[in-house]
């Protein structure tokens, strides 16, 4: 990372942090809201409920920084430490703040909570700090300076920080007015690896511009691909590199910003009319659940089926005992039956349905763990396809529901072209 800029650095603190209970995902999102205004952080510590060590690293910091954001520890219990040890780093008392016992006050009286000791200690901070409000839970964020360093304190839980990062990101600014704002561009991708991703643009593209920043973030179900530019003059520049991954990656992109591929499936049942529905087995639900999370999703989807054991897969979506019983349940023509089932029990236009070996148990020579087979269509057209995918039981169910996702989006569009990934993944027959 370049040198220039304020020296900025991160402190996590928590027991639960440390032993895994918890799995940091607040830094990832302080680093991209802070890295979309030119204020990466330098440096990352995550640290347990100690006081003495919270002291010491917090003291080292102030020396060597201009900013400090310390994420946890600002709760009602009484491991939580923050305005506690950083009154005493500061060399100043503790004390009442009147707008926090206000915010409190007010939090619990919405809710019909009394404001108990417990809560209260959250309105003891570091005297003379100024308060970062919290939209969202009880306890207020707060800010000082030591030692030529503004110390920003903000509340572990996900949600809040992200309802407080504005506020942060607005005191900063001040402090450390910019020189320009980066601008990032988000490709929402599903179905390219990381490292496919980036071969085939390394192919493709050898004379990418230095101009146009190129990263990947790689999640799952997708993949996002970022394009950053510095300076405004070389958006045309941006547009060619943007034309050319659309050329490169076709219709493995899903959208731009924040695009889900359940919600681009919603977007195109609605435009075109037709409602969907799914019938699920080894996913328990998971495919549905993805598209009720998208608002409006009832529009489109009337209602989905989880029939993990052959008799509901039987009883419920009308697939033969005959076929149950001479192909098994992770096989072509079960799934086939149970769209067609699918589609007459929802009275839906469109169906997609899964059964596959989640594992980690239950696998067999001739349907190993990670096997399934999906089938997707109306009552005029169905397709099906086996695919093998390894992989841990949870990870399988997320990429397995995807899939199912994307095989609907693909007959919404049109699309018949197969994935990448089920070339990839695609079992000979």
């Amino acid at each position: 990372m370049a040198a220039e800029g304020p020296r900025i650095q991160l402190l996590l603190t928590g027991d639960e942090l440390m032993s895994g209970d918890t799995v940091d995902s607040n830094s990832a999102l302080i680093a991209r809201e802070l890295g979309a205004s030119k204020l990466l952080p330098r440096r990352r510590i995550t640290l347990g409920d100690d006081a003495q060590e919270l002291a010491a690293e917090i003291a080292a910091i102030c020396e060597a920084s201009d900013a400090l954001i310390i994420n946890g520890g600002l709760g009602p219990t009484v491991d939580d430490l923050t305005a506690e040890v950083l009154a005493r780093v500061a060399g100043r008392p503790l004390a009442e703040h009147p707008l926090a016992l206000a915010h409190l006050e007010d939090w619990c009286g919405r809710r019909g909570l009394p404001l108990n000791a417990a809560n209260r200690k959250q309105a003891l901070l570091p005297e003379g700090c100024d308060l970062l409000p919290n939209p969202i839970g009880s306890a207020v964020g707060f800010m000082l300076e030591h030692d030529d360093c503004l110390v920003l304190c903000t509340p572990g839980v996900p949600g809040e920080l992200r309802a407080m990062l504005p506020h942060v990101l607005e005191q900063l600014s001040a402090r450390f007015p910019r020189r320009g704002q980066a601008d990032v561009l988000r490709l929402q991708t599903f179905g390219l690896g990381e490292s496919t991703a980036q071969q085939m643009i390394t192919d493709q593209c050898p004379d990418w511009p230095d101009t146009v920043g190129l990263s990947f973030r790689a999640g799952a179900p997708q993949l996002e691909i970022k394009l950053v530019i510095d300076d405004p003059a070389h958006g045309e520049q941006r547009r060619t590199c943007l034309e050319r991954l659309e050329s490169l990656f076709g219709d493995h992109i899903l959208g731009t910003d924040d695009t889900q591929i359940a919600e681009r499936v919603i977007d195109l049942a609605r435009d075109q009319g037709v409602t969907v529905t799914t019938a699920e087995s080894c996913t328990g639900g998971l495919i549905a659940q993805m598209l009720t999370r998208i608002p409006g999703s009832s529009d489109v989807f009337p209602g989905a089926f989880v029939t993990y054991s052959n008799a509901l897969k039987h009883s419920v979506l009308g697939v033969r005992k005959e076929t149950l019983e001479d192909t098994g349940a992770v096989s072509e023509a079960t799934v086939r039956e149970m769209v067609r089932g699918a589609l007459e029990a929802a009275g839906a236009d469109l169906a997609v349905a899964v059964s596959g070996v989640a594992g980690p148990g239950g696998g067999s020579d001739s349907k190993p763990v990670g096997t399934v087979w999906l089938a997707w269509g109306s009552r005029d057209h169905i397709d099906a396809v086996c695919l093998h995918w390894p992989l841990e039981r949870t990870l399988f169910q997320t990429m397995v529901a995807a899939a199912a996702l994307d095989c609907l989006r693909r007959r919404l569009q049109s699309i018949d072209e197969p994935a990448h990934y089920l070339r990839q993944r695609r079992v000979k027959a």
